[in-house]
Formats: C-alpha cells, structure tokens, sequence
C-alpha cells in the first residue's frame, strides 16, 4: 500500500546554503551559527515518486534509537545515533525527519551546526567528512510525532491508538518519529529502546533483548535487529498487548540459513491487542505451516525471528510488513497472513531500489496468495489468472489503468495494477517457462538479492539469465510495461 509524503518535484544536488537565523519546522529559531558551505549531500536520492526520500552522499549502516512515548500529549522524546559511511567528500548533508523539535546535534561527538528545510534536517559538520570516511551523528529531538496522510489518503508515520501508537512507515513515513536516510535503496541494522509507561508494552523488529522496568514503573524495551532493514518496514507499537512467544520448528525444506532452518528452530514473537485475540487465534496458529509452506516456495526464511502484530481495526486501516513482525489492523485472514508473510522475502529481504519497483513487492506477495489456495485444493493459479483476465474488471475496475512497471504517480504506486496485474505478469513467467525452471527464479531471486535492493530491470535480466532459450519480450513489453490489456495469451 501507498505511505507518502507529498509529491514534490526532483530537486538536483546543488551549493547548500546554510542560513543563520532558519526555524525548525515546531518554529524554534536556529542559532547554530551555520555558515554556507561549497559541497554537500544531494536532498534527496532522486526517486522517481519520492525525489525528496533519501539523501545523497552517505550510506547508513546502523541506526540506534532510544525513545521515551508518553502516550497522554502525544509525547516522545528520542535520540538516534545514526552510523554512516561517506561516499562522497561532504562539508554538510541532510537527513530526514518530518516534525519534532531537534534540541542538538553532534557529529563524531562534537557539537555540529544544523538547520531545518522542511523534511530535510541539514547538517554541518565541525570537520569536512571525507569520501569513505565513517561517521556517527546524534540527535537529540522532542516533540509531539505526526501522522502524515498520503495521496491516496492513507495515513502513515505516527499514528496514536486506543492506548498508545503505531508507527508504520510505508513508503516515507518513518521520518515521523526519527531522522534517517529514509529511502528503500539504504539498509540499516536497528537498535531501538523503547520506553512506556506502566502497563503498555513496546513492540518492534528483530528480537526483544531486555525488557527493564524501573522503579517509576516504567518499562524499557530493548529490540535488535542485526539484518538488514529498509527505514519504511522498521516499526514501534505501544499499546496494552497480549503477548506470546514460542518457536517455528525446523523446516523440512531447508538445510541451511538463519530462519526456521537453522538449529533450535525460530524465536516467534505475536502481541495482540486484547479484544482481537479470540477473533486472532485460529489464524494465527497457522503461521508455522504458512512459514514452512514459504520455505518450501522461495528458500531459507531471510531473517532470525517472526511474528505479529494485531491491533484494532479502527486504529490501522491496512497490513503492512514490517519486517520480522507484520502489523495487521484486526484479525487477518489466511490469505493475508500469506501475502505479509510472502513479503518478508519480497519486499523486506529483496527491497526495492525505488518506488518504481514496487510490483516486485506486491506481484509476488499477490502470487503467493495464488499458491497458497492452489497448494490448498482451491483454484489454480491459472484459473485465478483467466478468471482475472476474463472477468477482472467486474471486480477491479482499474485492473489495466497502468501498467505494473509504470504506476502514474505517487498516489497509484499500491493500486490494482501493482498487485494483481502485477501478479499476471509472474504467473505469464511461470506459463512460458514451467513449474521447475519457475520455482528456481523465483528462490534464485530471493537468494541472489537476499538483504540488498534491485529494480525491474534487474529482475527481467535475472528472468532472461536462468531461462535464455525462452522469449520474454512480450510479456515485458505488452504485460509488463504496456497500457491497456494486452492480448490473450
């Protein structure tokens, strides 16, 4: 689904002028002194949709966050220590950050000039970095988190509950509640602690290292997450859940690797919210047959612990996979709890480079929805496939709008096209290629970008590689990237 900011047009990198007296965005004037400065950073990575996401000139490689959440005044207090490698010659670069008042900066733990331009926290260090040079900034912020409400009138970043919040991300919205390279193309390991009140848990990535209470009653969370992870699958829930543990037994499918496969089986993490856990617990039970039926589809389980995350219906209005844990708005059904779990290899281990690639994300997760009911003696996928091409418009009446590879605009990017046209164009592999060279795309793909980022073309090169003695260009060209409904295949 679609988590945007508003489109803005591309903004090239250009001399960044450093004023004395800027305001950050909750109206503090700056007094850091900046001065101009002749290189810096690009503002943004140039994203086809989202120009503005990301930053140029550095690649994080860890983000540490400590944050306090009271949830009476929507308050939150954090400071993100942000681990990053130059690739450039920088004087000065930018983060993001949406809202919230930054209290201080500092750069290799020195105090660092800085200034805010909109989403962009502009930073100048006390040194020049040099390109290669690794560094850590740390900012020390405040306020009351946003939610952001996309073009699509979804609403993303921070997002306030019966009894605490919910932070999603999808595509942008993580730079609600902490300052970072915001863009799918730069992951990150995570380290974030998460302090709440008495009674309210704190839930995110990876695994909980600690939980700690003091004598205030207050509870520190402490979650890790040591693979890779893109900023808009990184979440934090808080709220009053309930909350059990266990482990996937060891697949059956696999040998190797760090998920279910590997010795001890897979820490398993679910925290309900109390009035969906009757509603919640049969699907839920059958999370460790859809993670084994997924490893048996596309290979090792990219990461070291799974899980979920349910809360009320009327506090989140979609899933969303946020990595090692999916977020649900309710209790899902099967066919959900398929297609986040799917996206755990396509879309949280293999990211996209860009939003332009976001059908790599959601055909495969769709197409897994088809397995699932093939596999369960329900309909094939190619009688899903023909009954959407036949009658696909009586229930998606934007089914052909767009083509998958080429969404119109910001505000389609999670439209019918990306999902089940989408999903057309992996079944028209599978139909050109059969069902063995089919599955060894599909797990060579989640094995070859496994934790790394690749775009479209990438993916129809890899296509082309492991089956060159078949003819791909009209699927490319008619179903792919081509407008209205192609021919009949």
């Amino acid at each position: 689904m679609s988590r945007s900011v508003r489109l803005v047009p591309a903004v090239a990198a250009a001399t960044l002028v450093l004023a004395l007296t800027a305001c950050d965005d909750e109206g503090a004037p700056d007094t850091s002194g900046a001065q101009a400065r002749d290189t810096s950073g690009a503002p943004g990575v140039g994203d086809p949709y989202f120009p503005k996401a990301g930053n140029g000139g550095y690649d994080v490689s860890h983000y540490g966050l400590t944050l306090a959440y009271t949830p009476d005044g929507n308050r939150l207090t954090g400071t993100a220590v942000v681990t990053a490698r130059a690739t450039e010659d920088l004087a000065a670069f930018d983060l993001d950050l949406a809202g919230m008042k930054v209290d201080e900066v500092s750069v290799g733990g020195d105090p660092a000039e800085f200034r805010r331009d909109g989403q962009e926290l502009i930073v100048r260090p006390p040194g020049a970095l040099a390109d290669g040079e690794t560094f850590e900034v740390r900012v020390r912020y405040s306020g009351s988190p946003r939610t952001i409400t996309d073009p699509d009138g979804s609403k993303e970043g921070w997002l306030r509950t019966a009894d605490g919040a919910l932070a999603l991300g999808e595509p942008t919205g993580s730079m609600a509640w902490f300052p970072g390279n915001h863009h799918p193309s730069d992951k990150a390991s995570y380290d974030i602690a998460v302090t709440v009140p008495k009674g309210l848990t704190a839930v995110s990535n990876g695994e909980l290292r600690s939980a700690k209470t003091a004598d205030d009653g207050r509870t520190t969370f402490a979650w890790h997450t040591a693979e890779p992870m893109a900023s808009y699958v990184a979440t934090v829930a808080i709220g009053r859940y309930t909350v059990t543990r266990s482990t996937v037994p060891r697949s059956t499918c696999t040998a190797t690797g760090s998920g279910s496969a590997a010795k001890g089986g897979l820490p398993v993490y679910v925290a309900v919210d109390p009035s969906q856990v009757t509603a919640s617990r049969k699907v839920l039970a059958r999370l460790p047959e859809v993670m084994e039926w997924a490893e048996c589809n596309f290979g090792p389980y990219p990461f070291s612990s799974t899980g979920a995350i349910v809360d009320r219906p009327e506090d989140v209005e979609y899933a969303l996979e946020t990595q090692n844990r999916p977020v649900y708005p309710g209790a899902p059904d099967t066919a959900t709890l398929v297609h986040e779990t799917a996206h755990q290899w396509f879309g949280d281990s293999v990211t996209p480079k860009s939003w332009q690639d976001m059908w790599l994300n959601e055909s495969l997760a769709t197409y897994a929805e088809w397995l699932w009911t093939e596999d369960e003696g329900g309909a094939t996928a190619e009688e899903t496939f023909t009954e959407l091409y036949d009658h696909g418009e009586d229930e998606y009446e934007d089914l052909w709008a767009f083509p998958p590879a080429k969404p119109t605009s910001a505000a389609h990017i999670s439209d019918t096209p990306v999902y089940q046209r989408g999903a057309m164009v992996i079944h028209r592999i599978r139909q050109t290629v059969g069902d063995d060279t089919f599955y060894d795309i599909v797990q060579g793909w989640a094995a070859a970008h496994r934790h790394g980022s690749a775009d479209t073309d990438d993916f129809t090169a890899y296509v082309e590689k492991q089956a060159p003695d078949e003819d791909f260009d009209e699927i490319w060209a008619d179903w792919l990237y081509g407008d209205g409904k192609p021919a009949r295949p």
